[in-house]
């Protein structure tokens, strides 16, 4: 692997692992603690994460239960669950707060896996603009006769192959999470 590879083998990782983190959030059939991991209370006069105020748990496939640590505050975790529109019945227990997945219908499958397709595409952009920052760096050490031809073609191919694994990557992260949402 060249040198020009090497040094943006981090942003490469980083655009993968914000793919997964943005997908990790769209509803599947089941309760997943994701779902809520955007969500943002304005508590104490701050917005804060849900998971920084209390503690999510998933009794079962169907429901989740978000526990505030103080009691005081489960109006503004409900008012946050209900403002990130994530499709969750919400029913308030006093000192917590229960949500219920309704299932989904097909037609709710199909947006979503929409919403899978242009998240993938975004991080295919990402991976997109670290091919063309390492090609830029790689063309212009030719030019200022740091590298030869020959080595700027060896280097080009060698990030196309990378790009190539990174979108096959992403691909397949796609894939799996396409047959969840699609999961009855």
């Amino acid at each position: 692997m060249n040198q020009y590879l090497k040094a943006k083998q981090g942003e490469f990782k980083n655009a993968i692992d914000f793919f997964k983190k943005d997908i990790s959030s769209l509803r599947t059939g089941r309760a997943n603690p994701g779902m809520l991991e955007g969500g943002q209370a304005d508590a104490y006069g701050v917005k804060t994460p849900l998971n920084g105020l209390a503690s999510i748990s998933v009794p079962d496939g169907k429901s989740m239960v978000v526990t505030p640590w103080d009691r005081n505050i489960v109006k503004d975790i409900e008012k946050a669950i209900v403002e990130a529109n994530l499709g969750l019945g919400i029913t308030n227990e006093g000192d917590k707060t229960r949500l219920s997945v309704p299932p989904m219908t097909e037609e709710n499958r199909k947006e979503l896996v929409k919403k899978l397709s242009d998240k993938m595409e975004a991080a295919r952009i990402a991976i997109r603009q670290v091919r063309d920052e390492i090609k830029g760096d790689i063309e212009e050490a030719e030019e200022n006769k740091e590298i030869g031809e020959d080595d700027r073609f060896r280097f080009i191919k060698e990030l196309d192959e990378e790009v190539g694994k990174r979108n096959e990557e992403i691909r397949e992260i796609r894939d799996g999470k396409e047959e969840e949402i699609m999961k009855v």
